[in-house]
């Protein structure tokens, strides 16, 4: 018996749940907020895509481009001198190489995809990983990064206030008009009333 009565009671709750849940979803500021993330998402790449052009225009003499713009920091600790325990082809690793060496290097018969891993690419040049080094680049992308998009924020904003504003005051010009209008019909109506008022008499 209690079965019976409970299921209309549950297919009622689905029912309103679902019905709150499409109010929900439906709701104004849920989908401006979906809609905002989206575009957010595909103007993060635009941003991304113009910030690399204007730095590698801004860096074009430096080896590398932008990822060449590092600070090795002296070692302070063994971990980060660590490839000096490693030889290859009968001389020790050193702390960086570039290109064309890395390129010699990695043609020796004791070269190892294990030493290889020790290394990272910066620009034209490879660094030992446990050095540490300040990535200039990484830096100065994320400020320009940060500026384009506040300054496109910034006129978004300046564009969606002025339409707002002008908005509002056309609102405001088409009430006083329409209110002078019926300010005026008003005035017409009680003259014709007054006018009309001493022929009755």
């Amino acid at each position: 018996m209690s079965n019976k009565s409970d299921k209309p009671r549950f297919k009622e709750r689905v029912k309103n749940t679902w019905g709150e849940f499409k109010k929900f979803i439906a709701r104004g500021n849920v989908l401006d907020m979906a809609i905002g993330v989206i575009i957010g998402s595909a103007f993060g790449a635009i941003v991304t895509a113009v910030t690399n052009i204007l730095l590698s225009v801004c860096t074009w003499g430096v080896p590398g481009g932008l990822n060449g713009l590092v600070t090795v920091l002296p070692a302070v600790s063994a971990s980060q001198t660590g490839y000096q325990s490693i030889s290859i082809g009968g001389e020790a690793l050193r702390a960086y190489y570039s290109a064309a060496e890395w390129a010699q290097l990695s043609m020796a018969d004791d070269f190892t995809s294990v030493i290889a891993g020790m290394y990272t690419l910066h620009g034209g040049t490879y660094y030992y990983n446990g050095l540490a080094i300040i990535d200039w680049g990484a830096l100065i992308n994320a400020v320009i990064s940060f500026l384009i998009i506040a300054l496109t924020l910034f006129i978004i904003l300046k564009v969606y206030t002025a339409l707002k504003t002008s908005r509002q005051r056309l609102a405001a010009e088409a009430k006083s008009k329409i209110e002078a209008l019926k300010a005026a019909k008003e005035a017409e109506a009680t003259q014709t009333t007054e006018e009309h008022a001493p022929e009755q008499k």
